[in-house]
């Protein structure tokens, strides 16, 4: 039966119960949400989804609150809130209702999972500290989410069930955020692949758009590629590679020379008509025209070869 109500706690709200009814309520975008602790709405039935709140875990009787004793966990033991429960039962769908290709919904759920559901489930449950952000600490989303409550002193007593919807609409562009970005990686990849393929050991990866490429070149084993262009807008791009997820480090820099120039300062010192910028970072440069970028990126591509050269005889 699809359910009328989706009954989660009154009070005082957290991330938790926030994220799971952004879930829920793409699933059932004509049940209300019941914020409640009277029992006969936080019991278990047939026209109703219960979470955070119930004191019991029922996947069948669609009751998932994670505060009593004997609490689900993880296969690797750690602790579930209500937002892991949520995502575990009902996240496919979620992401199926969202427009995820399914070739890509397993994928995606067990991302999400990890890198935005999981913080959440060990915040609530005190098993992580958000001061462990450091002085980012008050920035992470749930400390954000949480800022949205009323005030202590305030007497309006429907500020919180409004409250808490302003703080739903802010959550669920997070959520849709995030899963529009993992959908997205994943269509790049695809093309990404492609190109890696028509530019076999050569050191320049050259692709339609700009899009996210790291992940596949990592996954193609491509470690010959150096560089890669793209068109952006009205110009071209020249881009390093990084050599690993954290960190800002790359296989290998634009030349010192052309750090920080424009136009003709570029022109001049790299000797291509139409080169246009070069950051002082030397993580990327751009050009007017798509052959300006690729003479860009072999000559960068010749220096940085020349110097593991060097290297190598020093060695």
């Amino acid at each position: 039966m699809t359910p009328t109500y989706l009954v989660t706690h009154s009070g005082g709200f957290h991330a938790d119960e926030l994220l799971s009814s952004v879930i829920l309520t793409r699933l059932y975008p004509d049940a209300r949400i019941v914020r409640s602790r009277a029992p006969e709405w936080i019991t278990a039935g047939a026209d109703r989804v219960v979470y955070d709140v119930g004191g019991a875990y029922d996947a069948e009787a669609r009751i998932f609150d994670h505060h009593q004793r004997g609490a689900p966990v993880r296969d690797d033991g750690q602790p579930y809130s209500s937002f892991g429960l949520i995502w575990r039962h009902f996240g496919q769908d979620y992401l199926r209702a969202y427009g995820v290709p399914e070739a890509h919904v397993a994928a995606i759920h067990a991302a999400f999972d990890g890198h935005f559901v999981l913080p959440v489930d060990l915040v609530d449950n005190g098993a992580l500290s958000p001061s462990t952000a450091g002085v980012l600490a008050g920035l992470t989303l749930p400390a954000l989410l949480e800022t949205l409550k009323p005030v202590f002193d305030e007497t309006d007593p429907d500020a919180e069930n409004r409250s808490f919807h302003t703080a739903l609409a802010i959550a669920r562009s997070f959520v849709e955020a995030s899963i529009g970005k993992a959908a997205a990686k994943l269509r790049a990849e695809a093309l990404v692949m492609s190109a890696i393929e028509a530019a076999g050991q050569g050191h320049i990866l050259e692709l339609p758009l700009g899009m996210p490429f790291r992940s596949a070149v990592v996954k193609a084993g491509a470690d010959q590629l150096l560089f890669v262009v793209h068109p952006r807008d009205k110009d071209w791009c020249v881009t390093g590679i990084r050599r690993a997820d954290e960190g800002f480090e790359l296989r290998a820099d634009l030349p010192a020379a052309w750090g920080g120039l424009t136009n003709a300062d570029l022109e001049a010192a790299s000797g291509v008509a139409g080169a246009s910028f070069c950051h002082k970072g030397r993580f990327i440069a751009a050009a007017r025209t798509r052959e300006a970028a690729l003479a860009l990126a072999g000559i960068a591509v010749a220096e940085a070869l020349a110097e593991r050269a060097d290297v190598a005889v020093v060695a």
